[in-house]
């Protein structure tokens, strides 16, 4: 049975209504943020609860067919590319938020459920969720935990990995299994570290159990324009140098600014080659006195204008420009590539000088808008599609930038994934056996591929998979040091 015949036992099973195969509904699921990718699944379930999920997943196993699961579609990396010869399980309908139970300092929630409703449900008990990526209005928590997203006050409060302390859980076998729970911690192996970021490759996250945080007492920011990159990475360093952690430190350079000036008019310095964002948060007495001493490392490296938000009207306007940076990149440049890296702070300066070298060589535009504060890069790469040969310049450039954050100690990704849009890129990182301890990890869950298969891995390898670069047994395998599937 191919995935379309899985539709007339899906009907009987959870009703007409969740089950998609018009084509051009189909179509509607056939990207997620990153729209260069683009492929129309086969088949499209709406879950409304666990047991849906469940009852897909037993499906897709017992034919062997793929499935991918989905949230708000708000991913970067095209974690949830659909499969044209695959299931695609939307969780946006599992959107309740079950439990906000603050004495435990504990939510529960449905993987559907917004990043950002989760914080306003909870405002009036005195918590709020940490993780805020940019999309946060708009983003799943379950897209959160496949990805182990990050965002701007992650520099202080961590990954979504640091508030995650539960799942339920459907294996790509369809059972229901519950990992973790609101307790901080669990004995044995932490399995749960697996599941938070495996991108959906080892099943499918039912439900979450997060921590909450205590809001602050006081909240106060500061915009910093600099003549260049150079002296606001120094002026980064400097203040984390200090043992000042800050809530947030974004950066963005003159290219970014314009872009975001052009469509939310946020009114940065003027002629300003490069601007900071500095937030902190906490008890007032301490935020008063790191707060002198950041305005202090921002003027020492060469900050001709600050900025203090005087309420949280302003305060807003200064994260507008911030948030918006990256649609904003549409008003200068009809294409655009989104990437997400990682180098040690300390490296900033060199790193960004460099990505203007490679800029300027091969002729193509990159903005820079990122975390500054954690070194999490976003080069926007800009390019015309319309114009013969500019989107290849333009891969490549981003693949050199990637290449350039290994050279430095980081990483290939910081909060958006590797999905199938990096995949390639994972053997610049790792080596062969790298990546077939990852395999074999994988295959622990997965044994036969089939949960969201052709995402993170550059080639099919071990259990269910097609052989790739290897012949003959296994080095792990021959070694005695794992077992083949």
């Amino acid at each position: 049975m191919d995935a379309l015949g899985l539709a007339g036992p899906l009907r009987r099973a959870l009703g007409d209504h969740k089950v998609i195969t018009d084509h051009q509904e189909l179509r509607t699921y056939e990207c997620d943020g990153l729209a260069h990718y683009k492929v129309t699944p086969a088949l499209v379930v709406l879950a409304e609860n666990t047991e849906d999920v469940a009852t897909t997943v037993r499906s897709c196993a017992e034919h062997g067919i793929p499935f991918v699961a989905r949230g708000s579609g708000t991913g970067l990396s095209g974690g949830a590319l659909p499969r044209a010869d695959g299931v695609l399980i939307v969780m946006s309908r599992m959107r309740r938020i079950l439990e906000i139970d603050p004495g435990n300092q504990r939510a529960v929630v449905e993987p559907g459920v917004i990043n950002l409703q989760l914080s306003r449900e909870a405002q009036p008990t005195g918590y709020y969720y940490a993780p805020d990526p940019s999309s946060q209005q708009v983003c799943s928590i379950g897209g959160n935990v496949a990805e182990n997203s990050g965002g701007a006050h992650c520099l202080k409060y961590g990954f979504t990995a640091n508030h995650v302390t539960g799942v339920e859980f459907v294996t790509p076998a369809g059972d229901v299994v519950h990992i973790g729970g609101k307790a901080p911690d669990a004995p044995g192996y932490d399995l749960l570290g697996a599941v938070v970021g495996s991108e959906g490759t080892l099943g499918i996250a039912t439900r979450a159990t997060v921590r909450l945080t205590r809001s602050p007492e006081e909240v106060r920011t500061l915009l910093a324009g600099f003549p260049d990159t150079d002296q606001a990475g120094a002026a980064v360093s400097a203040i984390i140098g200090a043992g000042v952690i800050p809530a947030a430190i974004e950066m963005m350079d003159a290219l970014a600014i314009e872009a975001a000036e052009a469509a939310v008019q946020c009114g940065y310095p003027a002629g300003a080659g490069a601007v900071l964002i500095v937030e902190l948060d906490g008890p007032a007495s301490e935020v008063a006195h790191q707060f002198d001493d950041v305005e202090g490392h921002c003027r020492a490296n060469g900050a001709f204008e600050i900025r203090i938000a005087a309420d949280d009207v302003e305060r807003a306007l200064f994260w507008k420009g911030r948030k918006s940076a990256f649609a904003a990149v549409g008003r200068i440049s009809p294409d655009y590539i989104v990437q997400d890296g990682v180098i040690p702070r300390t490296s900033l300066p060199e790193v960004l000088r460099r990505i203007s070298e490679i800029s300027r060589d091969a002729g193509v535009r990159v903005a820079n808008v990122f975390h500054a504060g954690d070194g999490n890069l976003h080069p926007l790469v800009l390019f015309d599609d319309a114009n013969e040969g500019e989107a290849d310049r333009a891969e490549e450039v981003s693949g050199a930038i990637l290449d350039l954050c290994i050279q430095h100690g980081g990483s290939i990704t910081g909060e958006h994934g590797v999905g199938s849009d990096k995949a390639k890129y994972m053997p610049r990182m790792f080596s062969d056996d790298d990546l077939d301890t990852m395999q074999l990890v994988r295959c622990a869950f997965d044994p036969t591929s089939i949960s969201n298969p052709g995402k993170v891995f550059p080639t099919p390898r071990l259990c269910g998979e097609v052989p790739g670069r290897h012949r003959g047994p296994h080095p792990l395998v021959a070694a005695g040091k794992a077992d083949l599937f």
